[in-house]
């Protein structure tokens, strides 16, 4: 037997008790301290247990001082059919399961040479025969070799906190220290998170910390303690809002951040992840905060390389310049702008120029954005262009043109789980599994191949890595536009892209950076340049790939 303690942070409320499967639900009465905790021991053998508090709410729409059953608010697992918390003993102290990792001591890219994939656990895999089977953390292990083949080298998971429900996006979260049940154990978690540790690559975890699902438990012990009585933006409200503005006198703290400090610590600590998305930057909306959380991130990492990526609809470059708090940002604006530029909406030279080099938009370096085609907040590309009546061949090429230009813009290139190989599902916030099956397609595997080969060429010509592009040639009654990325080893890239529906035979572009040989990847032929110029079949929405040899 070992006395295991059990706390409840709660300042301003009257009374707390402990109720568990260890006292048959009877109340366990707890002391509060000074620094606003309620605090009691219990006497336990190594198991696993079931409990919950019992607390006189401070929460304005219960009755004053009513008690109501709480979850721990730092509970590290929900018991899903009974939604009480888990609590397990082993050798007389608190664990959150018996994980040995494996494999720490492997080296992960930097976050200039990533290539990220978004991915959702339930949709991603799992019974590729039952397009209703949830998948499970075991199920995206077993894709890691598919995912290594293509060269992804970070993998971004949509929320995996505990949500109510078996099924969701995962931007309700309910508990901040729990996992989704529905997905598997927290063992189950950390072996993926070992599984591609193992294989260089590493985890970004969405992390959610601008608002709570209602029910969450600090909303039901002290609401306004912890969160906005109201939310400040109706139109963009997702439920209970964390209020970073709000300062504890009488303790000297700020009772939002010590929280959400906590949270982070802990999944850096326990679960060994290598970077965070934060949801709704904007609605954060205070930069104190992010330059504390992301400081607070790095120390907890160490040594190991840590992206922090802000999601600020629309963009901003204050977010992640000189003095702003993130490394880098989601580049909404290179989705819209690349979107309407492949499927002929539009041709607007500035702004394609615009979103290939964000430098012109004002950002420093190629990790202060994370381009993408699109992410799980948009349709597939191949959907977009089913809904202008382009299908087939014409769809695919567009699609490649797409990928042409995400992975030889500056910055970090992102891919949603599907898109590299025509995935055609509208955005949907209901089951929409992944449909491996289109890979039997040709077209579909050529989508995919080509994928590889644009991943393989920035893992293999670091030009890319750079800050470094220019536009030598633009010719905006063609529509077409012509950039070279380099590097200070002698490395050179040359991207020439048609963003017209004509085939433009012979076509000459002038001020070549370099006369010589240059390989044309993406068709894997040499081709010439003289009198700085060369010349070359331009096939309608497509892009040319020239490496200097």
């Amino acid at each position: 037997m070992a006395s295991i303690e059990f706390k409840l942070f709660a300042p301003y409320n009257k009374g707390a008790a402990l109720v568990g499967s260890f006292s048959d639900w009877e109340e366990i009465p707890m002391e509060k301290d000074d620094k606003g905790y309620f605090r009691t021991q219990v006497e336990l053998k190594d198991g696993e247990y079931q409990y919950k508090f019992r607390v006189q709410t401070k929460s304005w729409f219960f009755e004053p001082d009513e008690w109501v059953d709480v979850n721990d608010p730092y509970a590290t697992d929900i018991d899903n059919p009974t939604q009480n918390c888990v609590v397990r003993v082993k050798d007389g102290q608190r664990i959150t399961d018996t994980y040995v990792w494996q494999n720490d001591d492997k080296d992960l890219p930097p976050d200039h040479a990533l290539v990220i994939y978004e991915m959702h656990v339930g949709d991603f895999s799992g019974g590729e025969d039952d397009p209703y089977e949830r998948g499970k953390y075991k199920h995206v292990i077993e894709k890691l070799d598919y995912l290594c083949d293509l060269g992804i080298n970070a993998i971004e998971l949509m929320p995996v906190k505990e949500y109510p429900g078996d099924y969701s996006w995962g931007y309700n979260p309910r508990y901040f220290f729990a996992t989704e049940s529905s997905y598997g154990t927290t063992e189950g978690l950390k072996r993926l998170v070992d599984e591609c540790h193992a294989r260089g690559i590493r985890i970004i975890m969405d992390g959610i910390y601008n608002h709570s699902e209602a029910e969450s438990p600090l909303t039901q012990i002290d609401h306004d303690y912890w969160y906005h009585h109201s939310p400040r933006d109706p139109d963009n409200n997702w439920g209970p809002e964390f209020n970073y503005e709000h300062y504890d006198e009488n303790l000297d703290i700020k009772p939002a951040w010590q929280f959400i400090g906590d949270t982070v610590r802990f999944w850096v600590q326990e679960y060994h992840i290598d970077g965070i998305r934060f949801d709704a930057a904007r609605q954060i909306a205070n930069y104190d905060f992010m330059h504390w959380i992301v400081e607070e991130a790095k120390k907890t990492a160490g040594s190991k390389p840590f992206y922090n990526i802000a999601e600020h609809i629309p963009e901003t470059t204050s977010i992640t310049n000189f003095d702003g708090p993130m490394d880098g940002c989601w580049h909404d604006s290179f989705y819209h702008c690349v979107l309407e530029h492949i499927c002929g909406d539009t041709f607007d030279l500035e702004r394609l120029k615009d979103v290939i080099d964000c430098k012109r938009q004002g950002f420093l370096g190629a990790t202060n954005v994370v381009n993408y085609l699109t992410n799980h907040d948009h349709n597939h590309v191949m959907a977009e262009l089913a809904e202008r009546d382009i299908f087939d061949e014409a769809a695919f090429k567009r699609a490649k043109l797409g990928a042409a230009i995400l992975m030889t813009a500056v910055g970090v290139p992102l891919i949603w789980m599907g898109e590299e190989f025509g995935e055609f599902k509208h955005k949907t916030i209901d089951q929409a599994k992944i449909d491996w099956t289109l890979l039997q397609h040709e077209n579909n595997q050529g989508l995919l191949n080509y994928y590889k080969g644009l991943i393989d060429l920035r893992k293999h010509n670091h030009a890319l890595y750079t800050e470094n592009i220019e536009f030598f040639y633009e010719n905006a009654e063609d529509r077409v536009l012509a950039y070279t990325r380099w590097n200070d080893e002698g490395s050179r890239v040359v991207v020439v892209a048609n963003f017209s529906d004509s085939f433009r035979a012979g076509y000459t572009i002038p001020h070549f950076p370099e006369n010589g040989t240059w390989h044309e990847w993406t068709g894997d032929y040499d081709i010439e340049a003289g009198d700085n110029q060369m010349m070359m079949d331009l096939p309608e929405y497509e892009a040319k790939v020239f490496v200097w040899h």
